[in-house]
């Protein structure tokens, strides 16, 4: 059995940030990258790389701090989103710069991941060449992120429409249907429902849009600049100044007060309401729905102050609501009966031909491992069914369970935001989308527990706090994944060597200090059910304006000075960039050199 130091699964910004920075804090360990799919890049691997796909971001906000991406060295200019091919090509660059990429096993997907008690994981991993071969690594990091493994039902009738039927994932393997299709079907309201009718009606093929009138509505779909003032977005939601306005539960962390004037008076709570109506008007106003009767329809249903990272950007070399209102699209507001040859049938009568049916349906949130011992998963931190209980007590270790705790935390949630008490109401006759009629899936119905990851990154279990043998990357969304891989990479390294500054470890011998890490995690986790109920925040950590105060308290851990610009009124109102964080590793590796110095002189 192969035995390695250090095995990250999924190769996507996430994978390769976390195996870039072991291997450049600790390039004497042994590492390997594995993943499923035929190239590395996530959900910018080759095979996903959809016709016209581009990037929510402009240049300079989507790279690693350490490794800019250039127009030099790929094909992308200033002012530009970035497309997809020039993110593959950059992806690919980054792992050879850092000498990651002889690391990287294609086409090799982790089966199960059985722990060993004394520490480490036993891998069984299929691959093209050997059913099944097994590895011993000391380390573990899942990487295979939240869209790795679609979610695409059942619809009734699929089987004598006769067309393409498939998930938004592999419309990079069905684009012949661009230049084939006479009509086609587009399921579903996400950004990736948007693109694929962009693609469709500009190759002049009809589109039929189908929303659920049962569903979330359509995302929210801004501009890049918004806001009287024409801010760029991708940098506001990174301005210091405004992520105050944001009723963020680890706010603290970057030192500043103010939040409890905003969040804690009814003074402060009338501004920051009217930011985000400003917010949320400006982008209605912008994109004038309410000019023609199809536009309107996709009016987002949604407060934009409980949008999380589905926020998402017009990125299209066309104005695609000028589409909308031509005869090239139709919109509908309803829910899918059934398909036959070649039709598709609406539950209010409506139908109409089409020749390809493509459902953007969403994704299994949780990583597709089957981990070993049975029922690890509660103290892994991942999600797993809810338990039957006979009282209201849970077992300590289940924190996802843990009535006590769950109560406590809703209680200093809404006690420090009273405004959270006023959840939205996006459609009072939601139905999950398994449970429409006319859509069936072979997937369990049960409701799972979220995530309950300390620092959305490690479980707080005494088991693997003594073990530091697993982390997950890539369990956040938010408008920085790249910010975000390469912080939180630095911090799992860190935490794995013993080398944080704050180190959760520390508590395992401690009671008090275990309570104390186990409930500021079911507190974090537990905000994202208030702070962004209608997007993912109650299954995973999901946020926007909460990033920068994110990266503070990773940097507090790591024993770094969070505040990294010249003065303080830059750090107020400069916007965070991947600029920011350039040297961060250097930094942490001068102040761990620098301690261990001190202690070895006492």
């Amino acid at each position: 059995m192969e035995k390695l130091d250090c095995v990250v699964v999924g190769a996507g910004w996430y994978g390769l940030a976390a195996a870039k920075q072991f291997h450049c804090t600790q390039p004497q360990s042994s590492l390997a990258i594995l993943d499923s799919q035929s190239s590395l890049g996530g959900t910018w691997a080759e095979s996903r790389l959809y016709p016209g796909l581009k990037s929510n971001n402009l240049l300079g906000t989507y790279e690693y701090p350490d490794f800019p991406m250039t127009s030099n060295d790929f094909d992308v200019k200033v002012g530009e989103h970035i497309t997809g091919q020039a993110i593959h090509t950059y992806l690919k660059a980054y792992a050879v710069n850092f000498g990651i990429h002889d690391s990287i096993r294609l086409e090799s997907k982790v089966l199960v991941a059985e722990h060993v008690t004394e520490g480490g994981w036993i891998l069984t991993i299929a691959t093209p060449k050997q059913d099944e071969c097994k590895i011993y690594t000391r380390r573990l990091i899942i990487a295979t992120g939240l869209t790795s493994e679609a979610f695409l039902p059942h619809f009734d009738g699929q089987e004598s429409f006769g067309g393409k039927v498939f998930h938004g994932k592999d419309f990079h393997q069905n684009s012949d249907t661009v230049k084939t299709a006479k009509a086609v079907t587009v399921f579903g309201a996400t950004k990736s429902a948007w693109d694929a009718v962009y693609v469709y009606a500009t190759a002049g093929v009809k589109v039929n849009w189908v929303i659920r009138s049962s569903g979330h509505g359509p995302c929210w779909m801004a501009p890049t600049h918004v806001t009287p003032l024409k801010k760029w977005i991708e940098k506001l939601a990174n301005t210091r100044f405004l992520t105050w306005f944001s009723p963020c539960i680890w706010g603290d962390a970057d030192g500043y007060k103010i939040r409890n004037f905003y969040h804690g008076t009814a003074i402060g709570r009338s501004i920051v309401d009217t930011f985000w109506k400003i917010l949320g008007s400006d982008v209605l106003t912008l994109n004038n729905y309410d000019a023609h009767p199809k536009t309107a329809k996709l009016k987002p249903w949604t407060e934009a102050m409980f949008v999380g990272a589905s926020f998402s950007i017009l990125n299209y070399e066309q104005d695609i609501l000028s589409l909308v209102k031509s005869d090239k699209i139709d919109v509908f507001v309803d829910e899918v009966d059934h398909l036959s040859p070649g039709r598709v049938h609406l539950a209010d009568g409506t139908e109409f031909e089409s020749d390809v049916f493509l459902a953007n349906t969403g994704w299994k949130h949780v990583p597709t491992i089957r981990f070993l011992p049975e029922g690890i998963e509660k103290d892994l931190g991942i999600p797993h069914h809810l338990i039957e209980l006979s009282d209201d007590s849970a077992p300590p270790e289940d924190l996802a369970n843990n009535h006590d705790l769950l109560e406590r935390a809703d209680q200093e949630i809404l006690g420090r935001f009273p405004r959270l008490k006023k959840q939205p109401v996006w459609n009072k006759d939601y139905v999950p989308l398994t449970q429409q009629k006319g859509i069936s899936s072979n997937d369990a119905c049960k409701p799972q527990t979220p995530y309950m990851l300390y620092r959305f990154l490690v479980p707080p279990s005494p088991r693997f706090l003594e073990t530091r043998d697993v982390a997950f990357a890539g369990v956040i969304t938010n408008l920085s994944t790249a910010i975000t891989a390469h912080v939180i990479g630095l911090w799992i390294s860190a935490y794995f060597s013993g080398k944080l500054a704050v180190d959760p470890a520390t508590a395992v011998d401690d009671e008090a200090s275990l309570k104390r890490i186990q409930y500021q995690t079911v507190l974090y986790n537990r905000w994202g059910k208030w702070r962004y109920p209608t997007d993912w925040g109650n299954k995973q950590p999901s946020f926007i304006f909460d990033a920068v105060p994110y990266f503070d308290l990773l940097q507090l851990d790591l024993g770094l000075n969070h505040y990294r610009k010249s003065g303080w009124f830059a750090e107020m109102m400069d916007p965070y960039g991947p600029e920011d964080y350039r040297n961060i590793n250097e930094e942490w590796s001068k102040k761990y050199d620098a301690i261990k110095s001190i202690e070895g002189s006492s």
